[in-house]
């Protein structure tokens, strides 16, 4: 009888004693899978953020080659322009983008953001095509081109104000949006007083 008794203690000792094993096990299974979760969603986040940062390094170096662009071509309009109008709107694109362009270089240099030096392909035909041009001619393709340009800007800076990722990236084209504004309105102007020369 105490032999039947140790026995039924030691069985109940062993069946405890594994399903507290299968209860580790099971716990340790839990919570493997859930640190395999965990680094799921930390490996979603980062690629998010990657290219969250993707994207705005791109818009910024759009910007900054846009901006390059309108300065080259208002020095070329100072000098080729007839209009006194369109010289002076060609002046107020140098002050303007060159302050503009020189923050954005700033601002960029702090992300780690590596700006052109030279213009992208695509403006430096602009500038070729407008420069081709004299006379009143040039003065009605430099606004014509300006009026567009500026319609693309603002569309841009919109956007970047609203969906950037990085704040100091919002700020800084939500900054700069009341100029090319200002730009585009005096672009207007001046594409329609240029149409009727």
């Amino acid at each position: 009888m105490k032999t039947k008794s140790i026995l039924l203690s030691t069985a109940i000792a062993v069946a405890f004693g594994v399903a507290s094993c299968n209860s580790n096990s099971g716990d340790s299974q839990d919570s493997t899978e859930h640190l395999n979760n965990q680094a799921i969603e930390a490996t979603a986040v980062t690629d998010s953020m990657a290219r969250a940062q993707k994207e705005d390094a791109e818009s910024v170096v759009e910007l900054a080659g846009g901006g390059m662009m309108e300065v080259e071509l208002a020095k070329v309009a100072l000098t080729k322009a007839t209009s006194p109008k369109v010289k002076q709107f060609a002046q107020m694109m140098i002050d303007d983008h060159t302050k503009a362009n020189e923050e954005l270089k700033s601002l960029a240099s702090s992300k780690n953001i590596v700006l052109p030096t030279t213009l992208p392909e695509d403006h430096q035909k602009t500038i070729n095509d407008v420069s081709e041009e004299s006379g009143k001619k040039f003065d009605r393709k430099y606004m014509d081109v300006m009026l567009e340009d500026h319609k693309k800007d603002v569309d841009k800076f919109q956007k970047l104000a609203d969906n950037g990722n990085d704040e100091d990236i919002k700020a800084f084209a939500a900054k700069i949006l009341p100029t090319l504004i200002h730009h585009k309105e005096e672009a207007e102007k001046l594409e329609k007083l240029t149409d009727k020369m």
